[in-house]
C-alpha cells in the first residue's frame, strides 16, 4: 500500500485518459495533462513496475463477430477449499472470460460468451461437468446499458 503514495494527480489524469481509450498516443495525453510526451511515458514505465498499469485491452462488440450471447454464471462449489481446483479448470474453458470469487449466495461468478443458445448450452454442460462444482445458475444479458472505466475526475473540473 505504502507505493499508493508515489502516486499523484498527473498519474491519475493519465490513468483516467488511458483508461477512456488505450490508443490515445502519448503526445496527445501530454497536452491534456500540460507535461512533455516523455513525463508521460516515465510515468507510465512507473506505473507499470508497480502494478498498478497491467495491461491495455479492446472494448470489443463480439456480437460482430458471431458472439450473440453474453451471460452470467453463478457457481456453487461442493466446499470452498476447491475453488482453486475449479478456477485452474475455468481457466481451460475459453467462453469463459471473466470470474471472480465472491461473498453472498455463489462462490463463484463468472461471465461467459458463446455464438448462440445450442453454444451456450455446450458450454454449461461443460462446466457443470467440472469436478467441484456442485450446480450453477445462469442468467443470460439482454443488454448491457453501463460499461465502463472508473473516473478518477469529474471532466468538467
Amino acid at each position: 500500500m505504502d507505493k499508493i503514495l508515489d502516486i499523484d494527480n498527473i498519474d491519475l489524469k493519465i490513468i483516467s485518459l488511458l483508461n477512456e481509450d488505450a490508443k490515445t498516443p502519448y503526445t496527445e495525453i501530454a497536452k491534456k495533462v500540460f507535461v512533455s510526451s516523455g513525463t508521460v511515458h516515465v510515468r507510465m514505465k512507473k506505473l507499470e513496475d508497480m502494478g498498478i498499469v497491467k495491461s491495455a485491452t479492446l472494448n470489443i462488440d463480439f456480437s460482430k463477430l458471431g458472439y450473440d450471447i453474453s451471460a452470467f454464471l453463478g457457481i456453487y462449489l461442493e466446499k470452498s477449499s476447491l475453488y482453486d481446483t475449479v478456477i485452474e479448470k475455468l481457466k481451460t474453458i475459453s467462453e469463459v472470460v471473466s470470474a471472480y470469487y465472491t461473498t453472498g449466495n455463489y462462490s463463484i461468478f463468472a461471465k461467459i460468451i458463446c455464438r448462440d443458445t445450442n453454444h451456450l448450452r455446450l458450454v454449461l454442460d461443460n462446466i457443470q461437468k467440472v469436478e467441484g462444482i456442485d450446480r450453477t445458475e445462469t442468467l443470460i444479458v439482454l443488454e448491457e446499458s453501463i460499461n465502463r472505466p472508473i473516473q478518477f475526475f469529474d471532466k468538467e473540473k
